[in-house]
């Protein structure tokens, strides 16, 4: 009868023990994680590292002072291979960050092109490689999905024209930084979650000051929701070429301002003078290429004129594009691959096409491309991101409905800057919507008595 109690009393706790981690493993993987992932992983790298390098070819010879020291000094006729040397190892709620430092003879490509072998060797769901410094490379490694549920770290990057959109497979923020890359190509066919990619950039940009201008050929289906906050909108492809005209002519007339104090970039004036970024919101870009008439082809061909000089020009501006759609090929006609080449930023969602996948990414990183035609459809919001570096990686952007969304604008309105030069193309709002809010009192009156 006392072993049946103690086999109760020792069994009971560690079933529901056991019971708890296996619920945690399945409904909170980062709990799961830093209870028994971590440390398990931890051992494992520490127990086969040397092992680990060895087979996957990221060892060198040792030097010749290396191997005679070994010979002599410590009596040992065998002189092994040189790893990576490990400088420091960071365990996170993700995953385990290492930082190594590469012996001559290896480069981050070789750590790069073995990271498939050694996600296998430690048992982690990724290893992402990232070159931190000239010889020193940081081995990011995730303990389970973190796409599954997207859950944004709480430490981001801030900055001036920096926005956190989407999550990055080694669990970082991916972040759109206007002032790094000024202008990018976004594509994904249908229920790809392009669109969901598109309300988290905007909730974003509504919190800074900023003017955000929608060309939205949809009739406005889009963007509608995002008026209150917008400078200027354009819902039809005749408001779309006068809105671009207007641009351009903003762009020169800020060079006129630039050429007068002397810069290159509105960065480097004074605020008080500065003009406030523009961020232009295009959807569906095909719209503005496909024409059915002569005089359709020759709008067409002043849009395209005009957005190909913005994008080459108006960075320095202040003024930048995200371009968005659904298929984006050659074939839309003259001006498209023009236009691709001043687009640094791609992010690449599910397509209906190898070619949108190709103009997408195949100029940057050919192997990117597999990737994307390999994203499964019951997976919506994951996509592909890179820029002209050729660096890449699998992101996922939170959920955020097109009410949350439109509540965000709806709040941050009056943050719209005043542009004279839009404002036959702001959107009509209704009285009171845009309006700063009204103080609210800190001191609670006290009711009037008789």
């Amino acid at each position: 009868m006392t072993d049946v109690a103690t086999l109760w009393e020792v069994g009971l706790p560690l079933a529901g023990a056991a019971g708890g981690l296996g619920y945690a493993k399945v409904r909170a993987p980062q709990v799961f994680w830093s209870l028994v992932g971590l440390p398990v992983t931890r051992v494992r790298f520490a127990v086969t590292y040397h092992a680990t390098m060895d087979v996957c070819g990221l060892t060198v010879q040792p030097s010749r002072l290396r191997a005679f020291m070994v010979r002599n000094i410590a009596r040992r006729p065998d002189v092994q291979p040189v790893p990576p040397k490990v400088r420091r190892i960071r365990g996170t709620s993700t995953g385990l960050r290492v930082t190594l430092r590469l012996p001559a003879g290896l480069e981050p490509a070789d750590v790069m092109a073995a990271s498939e072998r050694l996600r296998h060797a430690w048992g982690v769901h990724s290893v992402n490689v990232t070159e931190t410094k000239p010889g020193f490379v940081e081995l990011r490694m995730t303990g389970y999905d973190v796409l599954n549920r997207v859950r944004m770290p709480r430490r981001r990057p801030a900055g001036p024209m920096t926005v956190s959109v989407a999550l990055r497979e080694d669990g970082t923020a991916f972040v759109r930084d206007y002032l790094k890359v000024p202008h990018a190509l976004t594509l994904g066919a249908n229920q790809t979650g392009k669109s969901m990619y598109q309300r988290n950039l905007v909730a974003g940009l509504a919190r800074l000051p900023v003017a955000l201008v929608g060309i939205d050929c949809k009739r406005g289906v889009e963007h509608r929701g995002y008026a209150p906050r917008l400078s200027a909108l354009a819902t039809t492809p005749e408001e779309a070429d006068g809105l671009l005209n207007v641009l351009v002519g903003e762009m020169e007339d800020r060079f006129d301002l630039l050429s007068d104090y002397g810069v290159a970039d509105i960065w480097a004036l004074h605020e008080d003078v500065r003009p406030a970024p523009v961020v232009v919101l295009l959807d569906e870009v095909a719209e503005l290429f496909l024409t059915a008439t002569k005089k359709d082809e020759e709008r067409r061909d002043r849009m395209v004129t005009q957005l190909i000089r913005l994008g080459q020009l108006a960075r320095a501006a202040g003024i930048y594009l995200e371009v968005c759609g659904q298929r984006f090929g050659s074939d839309l006609g003259k001006g498209a691959t023009a236009l691709r080449a001043q687009l640094t930023g791609r992010v690449v969602h599910r397509v209906n096409d190898k070619q949108t996948a190709e103009m997408g990414v195949g100029d940057i990183a050919p192997d990117a491309v597999v990737t994307v035609l390999t994203i499964p459809p019951d997976r919506p919001g994951i996509a592909v991101a890179g820029d002209t570096s050729g660096g890449w990686s699998r992101i996922r952007t939170p959920q955020l409905s097109a009410a949350e969304a439109a509540a965000i604008c709806l709040a941050h309105a009056h943050l719209t800057p005043d542009l004279p030069s839009l404002a036959a193309y702001r959107p009509v709002l209704p009285d009171g919507i845009g309006a700063a809010p009204e103080p609210v009192p800190l001191v609670k009156p006290d009711p009037a008595t008789a």
